[in-house]
């Protein structure tokens, strides 16, 4: 069959009309290098507040858990304290999650299923096993069955406390997707920081006081270098790292950095007062909220920002001759 360059079957339909007769050009243009087009995410404040709420109650579960299995009977009431934080913080960053979705009914269907594939299906399981749990451990009296259901929400804490990072890093939000190696650490390691920090604040005895101490500068030590890898993962990846240098993420990933150094810094001072105490436990607080915000506000900003860098080195739509 003749042709013009249409492959139009004659036979099959007739070439009329104004345009009917006009050739196709010899070397039609065609689009290179071409960005896709990403949609930034759309959830609201509640949804990094319950980043930090969710991983405080993450790692008073695993924490509590610890206590548990490795402590003596004289550490009892600090494990009964683990565990109501870790149902507090759980059913708080329930509502905050169900908040961000609108409907309560909403978060139930997305336990319909069970998908390991899906951080997001993984963690509403996670969430929705680890709180009831960890009510548990902390309503019964202490039985088998207490212990069982505190040895499972430590277990689940874990992930509840890490899970955030990965189900963010899961996606094509540039700022995101550069640092998905490290968030999943750094949440964690902030995690563990913050929930010191709040039990800073509390009336312990000695020896729990040394146990918060011990946790909360590991945690510290952990997140300022978790910090420090992920800005440098960032940096990898043309224009990720810039929500993290200025403007309101900027502002606030530098509070975040600021309040964990000068936690640490203040935590190392000698004595047991209660000024340093309230110190530390307030900047631990704080730089932990400020992280959550700042990686949230400065994913948003990244995809804003992800179309002007990639037009000002030649990433945008052209228009170019065919060979």
């Amino acid at each position: 069959m003749t042709t013009d360059g249409r492959f139009i079957d004659t036979g099959i339909a007739t070439l009329e009309g104004e345009a009917a007769h006009q050739r196709p050009p010899e070397h039609p243009p065609v689009l290179t290098r071409v960005p896709a087009p990403i949609k930034g995410p759309v959830w609201i404040w509640s949804i990094p507040a319950y980043f930090f709420v969710g991983g405080i109650g993450g790692a008073a579960m695993t924490i509590g858990m610890a206590a548990q299995v490795f402590g003596s009977r004289g550490i009892g009431r600090f494990d009964q304290r683990c565990r109501w934080t870790g149902a507090v913080a759980g059913g708080l960053g329930s509502a905050l999650l169900i908040f961000d979705l609108g409907r309560k009914t909403r978060f139930l269907h997305m336990l319909r299923v069970f998908r390991p594939t899906s951080p997001m299906s993984v963690g509403a399981w996670v969430l929705a096993l680890a709180t009831p749990l960890s009510l548990a451990s902390a309503v019964l009296p202490i039985c088998s069955l207490s212990y069982a259901a505190g040895v499972g929400s430590g277990i689940l804490g874990i992930p509840l406390a890490t899970y955030t990072g990965v189900l963010i890093g899961n996606t094509v939000v540039p700022l995101w997707s550069a640092t998905r190696r490290s968030l999943p650490i750094l949440f964690g390691a902030s995690a563990i920081a913050s929930m010191a920090s709040l039990f800073e604040l509390m009336d312990l005895d000695p020896r729990e006081r040394r146990i918060v101490h011990r946790f909360g500068t590991i945690g510290r030590i952990a997140e300022i270098a978790a910090a420090a890898e992920l800005e440098r993962e960032a940096h990898e990846v043309p224009g990720a790292a810039r929500p993290l240098r200025d403007g309101f993420s900027g502002t606030l990933w530098n509070a975040a950095t600021i309040c964990a150094v000068a936690g640490l810094a203040i935590s190392a001072i000698p004595g047991n007062h209660r000024a340093k105490r309230i110190a530390t436990g307030l900047l631990g607080l704080a730089g932990g909220a400020a992280l959550r915000f700042a990686i949230f506000y400065g994913g948003k900003r990244s995809v804003r920002e992800w179309g002007r860098v990639h037009s000002a080195e030649g990433f945008s739509p052209t228009v170019a001759e065919s060979d």
